[in-house]
């Protein structure tokens, strides 16, 4: 019995592709349409980000302001907070408020760099790259927005400001203000300090030797606490007076009024944008 005879297969012309170059050039297609998706969507991403911190720190805009929103009634009331526990010790309290500690210039430049960056990426496909002076044009522009909303919106600023640089900026102005206005100077060395500085986020109680040296340290973070909570609440007002009460007291523990005691700091509140 002779062999079967098998048809020889057809020659391949040009042009024709085989069920794996077929398999591999769908696949090429599809990670091509795939990055060109998700080309389109990442600006969309990063304008959705930018909108939500924006709109965050618009509503947040009263945490970190105290000047103009800071009633003749509010004051009052910390001013008679202030007279209610020094009726119960000889220590002499004095809350200062600032908006801020330091200006932060550096946190506008890194806003500025972050939007040139981050912007830039998000927006290669759009960006006229066949043009330079437009390319450094547009740049320029979303540093520009960049640098403007940290340069307007303390809330975002804030975004760009460590926790080491705040922590240090406000311990360093408490040290000032608690010099400045003289709590070294009482006779027996009973002056506490509380410091609050907004943009920062940081309460500093600083206690003059006399205190420090009978007060456990930890005691003032109870303090730090009561202000700060006050503060995420909108009420710096409350926040005040909840660590003034908390100080006085402490102070009426280890240094009770006695019969005789002057007023040696006036009962006050100071308040003022740094």
């Amino acid at each position: 019995m002779g062999a079967a005879a098998f048809p020889a297969a057809a020659p391949q012309e040009d042009g024709d592709l085989t069920m794996n170059e077929w398999g591999t050039a769908g696949s090429e297609q599809l990670s091509v349409g795939l990055w060109h998706q998700i080309i389109i969507v990442i600006p969309w991403v990063f304008v959705g980000l930018l909108v939500i911190f924006v709109l965050r720190a618009l509503l947040q805009h009263r945490r970190y302001s105290a000047v103009g929103t800071f009633n003749e009634d509010d004051r009052s009331m910390v001013r008679e907070a202030i007279a209610r526990a020094e009726k119960k010790t000889v220590g002499e309290i004095l809350p200062v408020v600032v908006e801020r500690s330091d200006p932060h210039p550096g946190a506008n430049w890194m806003s500025a760099l972050c939007f040139v960056l981050i912007g830039s990426a998000f927006t290669v496909a759009w960006l006229p790259w066949d043009s330079p002076g437009l390319v450094l044009l547009a740049q320029l522009a979303i540093g520009a927005l960049g640098f403007g909303l940290a340069a307007i919106l303390p809330g975002f600023k804030r975004l760009f400001v460590s926790g080491n640089r705040a922590t240090s900026v406000a311990e360093e102005q408490a040290f000032q203000e608690f010099y400045d206005n003289g709590l070294h100077k009482t006779e027996a060395a009973t002056g506490v300090l509380i410091f609050v500085s907004l943009l920062e986020h940081r309460v500093i109680v600083m206690a003059d030797e006399g205190i420090n040296s009978k007060v456990d340290e930890n005691f003032w973070n109870k303090t730090n606490d009561a202000i700060l909570h006050g503060i995420d609440k909108s009420s710096l007002r409350d926040g005040l007076i909840a660590g003034i009460d908390l100080t006085g007291d402490c102070l009426s523990e280890f240094f009770p009024w006695v019969e005789g005691d002057r007023n040696e700091i006036p009962d006050r509140l100071i308040i003022r944008r740094e």
